[in-house]
Formats: structure tokens, C-alpha cells, sequence
């Protein structure tokens, strides 16, 4: 071979590399030409995201569009079950989210709510799941974890993330544990900016790690990196970008071997201070495998300018070959035992069928009891959801009443809303005021607190994070928002209404 065709196979390989360490989304139901293309040249994932599912139907046959390239593609998602679904983005999901299944505490069921999920996905054709949220929620007014950590106990979280990697894995579809080292303490949500994390290294070996090392001790297959400051680790780099915490502890200290993948890239954390091409190199150097990206990024420009800015890197020497390697090495190795897993068969009986809203009802905290209630007036006070989350997926129990109770009655109040326009709406029925999160949310409480004092008999449903006082005549916690978590709540007041 001559030197020149020496070096074209070199960078042919490296170019092959950095396409494989990508994890880049696309807009549409269907594959475009141009991802396609680049799977065939060596990109190895691909993200999906709401925007790209209609049915599961239509999923399958995106999945098998992109298999017809390579067998082994990684098609990951970002489906935790509760508040944040893709797969049922448009009607809220079929599964508690981690809050609910720790309020229940039976991690038997989150295995098998974990592996009914995973089950579906396989069916559809997706073998790598963005989930479980490892996180403590130790902050409670934290504005991006919240209802999707398994509660602010650092044991209970990490019992219920080894069982839900379990369960999950179980089905034939690889975990991704996130976001490490702990998105738990932050009070700024990393989609905007930079949260930071001042805790020292004895709080975080007690509360944050813990979870995560149940998990490795699982054999989550993968791990996803926070955009977050952690100055007792690295007082300069957030931990996607960090070699004292992706080598130095996830590798070294936890004895991590599995992917390690980012959070997305183009969050602005990451984005508005570093820039995703020399952030995705920097996420390289310091021992992550594969760039997430694609929530907000979803074209082809995007995919050449970061499989460019890597190619450029090892070609200035920032970026080792070797790093790069190895990184694409994990990615393919992963893929590979997606071919090769063997899913467990689905459990049988009630604990398979309708499991979801088994484990919501079995979530709920009711709390006092109602009089005689007349037909129910629903009025929702809807925060901002934050960018995880979406605002596309509707939640709530009123679409859910009105199917138990024809002729329920409801309407959405964003903030600014007052109790006086909720009274003179509703009339004569029973309120049923339905909240997310009002301890983190002023308005909320100062409305519930007028409802209650002018009508005493108003049911308030609180589908997020249950902090406040439980109030009015009765009070129904959720803890999550998932369509199966309505439902359970609109049992309760439909037999408060009917006496059933």
C-alpha cells in the first residue's frame, strides 16, 4: 500500500468514526435521503423524538426504513413513561413516571411497568431508551427533574432504577441511566443555562452517586451525561465535557464499561457557552462515546459540522485517534448486543395487562373526603412546561371525568388567572382545581387558597411534585401527569360525584 493510499484509508476510518459516535434526529414520520446516506457511510444512531411518531405502526416502519441500511442501527428515544413520552405524545402516556412508582415503592412493579415499556419499544423497532431519570430530587423546587425522579430518598431511587434498567433490559432494549453524576440539586433547568451544583464530594458520594452505581451494578448498558457544574469534581468543565468525571470517576473510580452518551448538545448549557462542535469534541476528549443531538438540531448540516469539527480535531491532535476509536468501538459494541439480546417474556396476568394505570391508581394520596358534589367544572392551571417535558402532550383528568361523567365541564387557566373568573365559569358545580407543581408556582396557591375559602367543597388535584398542604374538601395527589395518572384521579372524583 503507498503512502497516499495509506493515509485515504486512515481517514476514511476516522471520518467512518466520527459518524458512529453521532446520535443525531431528523424531522418527519418517515427517513429522509439524506440520513439514510450517512447511515450507509458509517453513522450508527439515531434519536427519535415526538415529531418523528404517528402510531406505532408508522414507528415500525420508520425503524425497518432505517434497518434496510444497517441491521444494527441504535434507534434510541427519550420515553420515560410519565410527563416526558414520545411514543404517546399526543395523548399522554400509558405508564406512572418515576415519582408515582416510587410513591408506591414496589420495585417488582417498576421492573414490570419498566419492562412493559421496553416491550413496546422493541416492537416498534427501538433499541435504546434515553431512561431511567437515576436523579434525586433533592431540591425540591428543581424546574427540570421533578416528577421524574423516583422521589428525594437516595436509597428508594436507587432500588427503583436497578429495577427499572432491569426491566427495561429485560425486554431487549439498553437502558441509558441519567444524568450523571446528579441533576438532582439544581434549581436552573440546563436547557437554558449552566446549573451548577456546590455540594462536596462526601454529600455526592452519599446521595447523588448512589443511584447511579445501583444502576452499573444492574448493567445499565448506557449513561448519560449532565450539563451541569460540579465544583467539588471540576470547578471549570460541567461533567458532559469533564475528564475528572467521565474517566477519572464513571470509568475509573465506579468502574463504569458501558456508553457513555451526552445529554443533547444544542441545550444551552453546553451550546451557549461552548458551542456544539468544539462542546461534542471536548465530550470526546473527555471519555463520552456518543453525541446526543437532535431535539432542536435535526438536519444535515448539523451532523457534517459535528462528524467535521471531530475529523479536524484528530487531524490538529486535540482529539486522539485512539479516543475517537474507542469511543465509536463502545457505540458499535452496543449495537451489536441489540441484535443479540434475547427479551424475557411478557409477564402474565393483570401485572402485564393495564399495568399502567395499576400502578397509578396504586400511586394516588387521597386525602379527606367530599360532601355531596354536582356535576364537576375542571379548571386546570397550567405553568410552562419545561422543554423535557413539552407542552405538546395534554395531561390532566379532565378529558378522562368527562368520559365517567358525560356533561363535566372544564377550561385551562394560564397565570393571571383569578378564583372570581374559575367561580363565575363554574356556577353551581363542584370545582375540581387541578394543579402541577403549585408549590413552585405562587399564582397557583394564592387561586387554590381563594377557591377554597369561598367554596370549601373543591377538589384539587395536584399532578406534580405533592409539596403544598393538601386543601379543599378533597385532595387527590398524582405525583406525575401521565394520562394513566387523569385517569386514576378521575376515578376518584367520579365516585365522589356518583357515590359509586
Amino acid at each position: 500500500m503507498t503512502v497516499l493510499a495509506h493515509r485515504a484509508t486512515a481517514s476514511d476510518e476516522v471520518t467512518r468514526d466520527a459518524l458512529a459516535v453521532l446520535q443525531p434526529g431528523f424531522e418527519g414520520t418517515t427517513a429522509p435521503a439524506w440520513l439514510l446516506r450517512r447511515i450507509g457511510e458509517g453513522l450508527t444512531s439515531v434519536g427519535l423524538f415526538g415529531r418523528n411518531i404517528a402510531s406505532p405502526e408508522q414507528l415500525a416502519a420508520l425503524t425497518a426504513q432505517l434497518r434496510a441500511e444497517r441491521d444494527d442501527v441504535l434507534v434510541a428515544i427519550d420515553e420515560e413513561g410519565g410527563d416526558v413520552t414520545r411514543l404517546e405524545v399526543r395523548g399522554g402516556s400509558s405508564f406512572p413516571g418515576n415519582l408515582a412508582l416510587g410513591a408506591v415503592d414496589d420495585t417488582r412493579l417498576t421492573r414490570d411497568v419498566a419492562h412493559e415499556l421496553g416491550r413496546r419499544l422493541a416492537e416498534c423497532g427501538v433499541n435504546l431508551n434515553w431512561a431511567p431519570s437515576a436523579d434525586v430530587n433533592s431540591n425540591p423546587d428543581n424546574p427540570v427533574i421533578g416528577v421524574r425522579s423516583f422521589g428525594a430518598d437516595t436509597h428508594l431511587a436507587a432500588r427503583h432504577t436497578a429495577a427499572y434498567v432491569e426491566g427495561l433490559q429485560a425486554a431487549g432494549v439498553a437502558a441509558c441511566t441519567k444524568h450523571f453524576p446528579g441533576h438532582g440539586d439544581t434549581n436552573v433547568d440546563s436547557h437554558h443555562a449552566l446549573p451548577r451544583i456546590d455540594v462536596d464530594l462526601d454529600t455526592l458520594a452519599a446521595r447523588e452517586l448512589v443511584p447511579f452505581r445501583a444502576a452499573i451494578e444492574a448493567g445499565t448498558k448506557a449513561v448519560m451525561s449532565a450539563h451541569i457544574l460540579v465544583p467539588a469534581l471540576d470547578p471549570t468543565r460541567p461533567a458532559t465535557l469533564s475528564p475528572q468525571i467521565l474517566t477519572g470517576l464513571l470509568r475509573k473510580e465506579l468502574g463504569y464499561e458501558g456508553l457513555i452518551v451526552t445529554d443533547g448538545m444544542e441545550m444551552n448549557a453546553i451550546a451557549g457557552t461552548y458551542g456544539i462542535e468544539r462542546g461534542s469534541v471536548l465530550a470526546i476528549a473527555a471519555g463520552a462515546d456518543a453525541i446526543c443531538v437532535g431535539g432542536g438540531l435535526a438536519d444535515e448540516d448539523t451532523v457534517l459540522r459535528l462528524r467535521d469539527a471531530l475529523v479536524a480535531a484528530v487531524r490538529e491532535g486535540t482529539l486522539p485517534q485512539e479516543r475517537l476509536a474507542d469511543a465509536a468501538a463502545r457505540v458499535r459494541a452496543l449495537a451489536a448486543w441489540t441484535l443479540g439480546a434475547r427479551p424475557d417474556a411478557r409477564p402474565e396476568g393483570s401485572r402485564a395487562s393495564g399495568i399502567g394505570l395499576t400502578a397509578a391508581r396504586r400511586a394516588l394520596l387521597v386525602t379527606g373526603s367530599a360532601p355531596a358534589l354536582t356535576g364537576p367544572y375542571v379548571a386546570t392551571l397550567t405553568p410552562v412546561a419545561n422543554i423535557a417535558v413539552g407542552d405538546e402532550t395534554p395531561w390532566g383528568p379532565a378529558a378522562e371525568l368527562a368520559e365517567l361523567l358525560p356533561g363535566t365541564v372544564s377550561d385551562l387557566y394560564p397565570q393571571g388567572a383569578t378564583a372570581g373568573e374559575i367561580l363565575a365559569a363554574a356556577g353551581e358545580r363542584t370545582v375540581v382545581a387541578v394543579v402541577r407543581d403549585a408549590h413552585r408556582h405562587p399564582w397557583m396557591t394564592e387561586v387554590l387558597d381563594d377557591l377554597v375559602q369561598a367554596r370549601p367543597d373543591t377538589v384539587v388535584v395536584e399532578m406534580g411534585l405533592p409539596r403544598a398542604e393538601p386543601r379543599g374538601a378533597l385532595h387527590i395527589a398524582t405525583h406525575g401527569a401521565a394520562r394513566v395518572c387523569g385517569r386514576a384521579a378521575a376515578e376518584v372524583v367520579a365516585g365522589a360525584v356518583t357515590g359509586v
